[in-house]
């Protein structure tokens, strides 16, 4: 395979490294991945993270073993196991039935090139969106935003973070409300870490803070991401995410949703049907990170620690993909089956 690089995975003299990203934003690791069971590992933990690059990731490594001489059936079984590392992000399943159907018809010696088609198609997508959606943001506005959507969550320039950085970089004078996003912090670590990396302005919130910026009008926009898009434009995407939808429903803030169309499950009728993952009850209890690890609630306090919610199409402005801006009328009129 050809080298590759992006801010967190790289393809480098035959091997795919990955940048810890339950590390960031003090440590800056990258660690090797040669195996199937390391990829998943890497997956749950959320050393690697975002449903674009999660992807991604999966893609260049079974690149990388068909490279190496693994037989059709072993890349079939590795597909399988991939499959399953996180049950919500879809484009995980797409890129792998894209991967599963070039092992079909030309079989693993295809599978490197397919795997390079991919990353490239991300870094595009990316770009096509960002420049939609910046036309979008007006000069001198507030922008909220949830999780992490930026370079650390795809191969590319990000999506709800690729938006911002488009902006920026067009002199808008933006300023970014960042949601710190419990309860692993993905936004407190990542996301300002990212906005720092861009020079774009930014203050960091609670999450339970952004309704009360709402009613005090200090939010323009609201702009974040996605795992996974329903036909009839409901979406998951991290948890909090629907909070900040009602909130901007109520206090009348434009929500957009930002994805490449590789999000969008044509399977998927609503969001009743997305699976929702629940993660470790220790990331409720505590936190960890490089920082080391801290515990605050009682041992053996019960959880409930869903990784995503899923956010109704009623509540939201508008629809960022990399084809096009779409609206409530456009969405209701079945514009996401095409794509």
């Amino acid at each position: 395979m050809q080298d590759l690089q992006a801010t967190s995975i790289k393809y480098h003299h035959n091997t795919l490294y990955v940048l810890d990203q339950h590390q960031l934003p003090h440590v800056e690791n990258w660690l090797p991945c040669e195996s199937v069971d390391a990829m998943v590992a890497m997956i749950q933990k959320l050393q690697i993270r975002g449903a674009p690059l999660i992807g991604i990731g999966a893609s260049l490594l079974l690149g990388h073993l068909a490279a190496n001489g693994a037989a059709t059936t072993t890349l079939q079984r590795s597909a399988e196991i991939l499959r399953a590392a996180r049950p919500t992000a879809v484009n995980l399943m797409n890129n792998l039935d894209s991967m599963l159907a070039v092992l079909q018809t030309s079989g693993p010696s295809a599978l490197p090139t397919e795997a390079e088609r991919l990353f490239h198609e991300d870094v595009a997508l990316c770009n096509s969106l960002a420049n939609l959606g910046a036309e979008l943001i007006p000069a001198n506005a507030n922008i909220l935003t949830h999780c992490n959507t930026g370079s650390l969550a795809t191969a590319g320039v990000g999506t709800a973070i690729g938006v911002i950085n488009a902006a920026h970089q067009q002199g808008k004078n933006i300023h970014v409300y960042v949601d710190e996003t419990r309860p692993l912090l993905q936004g407190g670590r990542l996301t300002a870490w990212e906005m720092k990396q861009l020079g774009v302005a930014h203050t960091l919130i609670c999450d339970n803070m952004a309704a009360l910026l709402m009613r005090d009008k200090k939010v323009d926009c609201i702009l974040v991401g996605a795992d996974r898009i329903a036909v009839n434009g409901d979406f998951a995407n991290k948890v909090g995410t629907y909070s900040l939808a009602v909130n901007a429903y109520h206090h009348n803030v434009p929500f957009y949703v930002v994805a490449p169309n590789t999000t969008v499950d044509v399977e998927c009728i609503s969001g009743e049907q997305i699976p929702i993952e629940e993660r470790d009850a220790a990331e409720v209890r505590g936190v960890s990170g490089s920082f080391g690890d801290v515990c605050w609630s009682p041992n053996q306090t019960p959880v409930y620690n869903p990784a995503f919610d899923v956010t109704p199409a009623a509540l939201i402005t508008g629809w960022i993909l990399d084809t096009g801006v779409f609206n409530q009328e456009q969405i209701k009129k079945g514009v996401l089956k095409t794509l």
